[in-house]
């Protein structure tokens, strides 16, 4: 009995929903009606001519002046909204319409899901939350074989989530592959890798490329036609299989820098190879897009190993010369991890220079710039900063920059530690 009441009202309530969303041409129709009977004393003829005889006793300096002031308002928002972004990373317009005008125009209410059964309670909440956020890649990001297990071995906690292997897969697919990888036997093998979930047989799967590449590396091809003078003619290593080797296998920072070292000499032969080639179609050029990316990709993780190992200096230098070799490929934000070397150096300076070049409004922003930002400004003011004279006579304009550089990175990434 109970479940028929409950059916029952589920069905009323469906049918009123669908009422209400037809209302609105019933209200339309009957306000057309109510204006057709009351033409006469609302006299809507009369004031439809008033109107038409004002608009056209109207001269063209209303029209420039209406022009000028739009503009000008125009203009003021422009100014507002680019000062608002400057300020605290954000549109100001974004966020009204997301906070308040979402809300009205039918947006998804989060007590909604709350009064659902469990599951799909769960489950809405935490589709919600996922789209409410930004997710940034991390070019900061540890080695998982020599750093992220070590903290699993040290604490028997794991420090990545599903979530994060999963975007970390994507980024895989998106660097290494290309649709040509079924060509090549180890490309198609490492295709595969890294879809795959579980780490063990990810490196199974890269040893299975390296050796079924070990195999076809010497390939007998004739000097000259119809002739019995052959050459052993070597084929590359597949470097992407070095790559996640270096990544996951590797216990410490200096193997895995000798295998990124392996993987370079082969993506180096490999980029060079598809540039020559990447004109010649569609194919190519993909395959070209592919190995650079690899190459970039292998580079500053070399940089990257020889800061862990102390050579600061060296990691530098090699990170301005991946951004000159490669000044437009940007979605590696190889400028991260240039500033952390040079903060790491004390080099002020340069870390400054590399910040008026990117932290720029047509950019992205990261938490990195943020943070940095807000460190050198308030480094800048710490030497003669005193509470009590701030107390009395107020805070400097620096000191302003400086506390509003911080809550921008706060409100930018609130979860990075205090």
């Amino acid at each position: 009995m109970a479940e028929a009441a409950t059916g029952f009202l589920e069905q009323l309530k469906s049918c009123i929903v669908w009422s209400w969303t037809y209302l609105w041409t019933v209200w339309f129709f009957i306000v057309l009606f109510l204006v057709y009977i009351l033409r006469v004393p609302l006299k809507i003829n009369d004031n439809l001519s008033t109107v038409s005889m004002f608009l056209n006793t109207l001269t063209p300096k209303f029209y420039v002046a209406l022009t000028g002031t739009s503009s000008l308002i125009s203009g003021l928002i422009l100014i507002f909204e680019w000062w608002y972004f400057r300020k605290y990373g954000t549109s100001f317009i974004e966020q009204v319409s997301v906070s308040h005008l979402r809300p009205l125009l039918g947006g998804v209410d989060n007590n909604s899901s709350n009064n659902s059964n469990s599951s799909n309670g769960d489950s809405d909440s935490n589709r919600q939350s996922v789209s409410e956020c930004k997710v940034w890649r991390n070019p900061l990001n540890l080695f998982r074989g020599a750093e992220y297990n070590r903290y699993t071995w040290v604490t028997g906690r794991e420090p990545l989530t599903y979530y994060d292997m999963n975007l970390s897969a994507q980024d895989h697919q998106t660097f290494f592959t290309c649709d040509s990888d079924h060509l090549r036997p180890a490309d198609a093998i490492m295709q595969k890798a890294w879809r795959e979930r579980n780490p063990q047989a990810r490196i199974s799967a890269a040893h299975e490329a390296l050796e079924i590449n070990e195999i076809r590396s010497r390939v007998e091809v004739p000097l000259i036609a119809s002739s019995t003078i052959w050459e052993i003619k070597l084929l590359p290593k597949c470097a992407t299989a070095y790559i996640l080797l270096a990544e996951e296998e590797a216990t410490t920072i200096a193997e895995a820098e000798k295998l990124f070292k392996q993987a370079l000499k082969a993506g180096d032969g490999c980029y060079r190879r598809s540039q020559q080639l990447q004109h010649h179609g569609s194919q190519y050029e993909a395959q070209h897009r592919r190995d650079t990316n690899v190459l970039v990709y292998i580079k500053r993780r070399l940089a990257m190993c020889a800061r862990r190992l102390g050579r600061t200096r060296e990691a530098v230098k090699m990170m301005r010369d991946l951004m000159k070799e490669f000044p437009l490929l940007s979605m590696f934000n190889i400028h991260e991890n240039l500033l952390e070397a040079l903060l790491e150096l004390q080099a002020y300076a340069d870390v400054q220079a590399v910040l008026a070049k990117y932290d720029d409004i047509s950019l992205p922003k990261s938490a990195t710039i943020c943070y940095t930002a807000a460190l050198l400004k308030a480094r800048a003011v710490s030497d003669k900063f005193s509470p009590e004279a701030a107390s009395r006579r107020g805070l400097s304009t620096a000191e302003m920059n400086a506390v509003e550089a911080i809550h921008r990175a706060v409100e930018f990434n609130p979860h990075v530690p205090k």
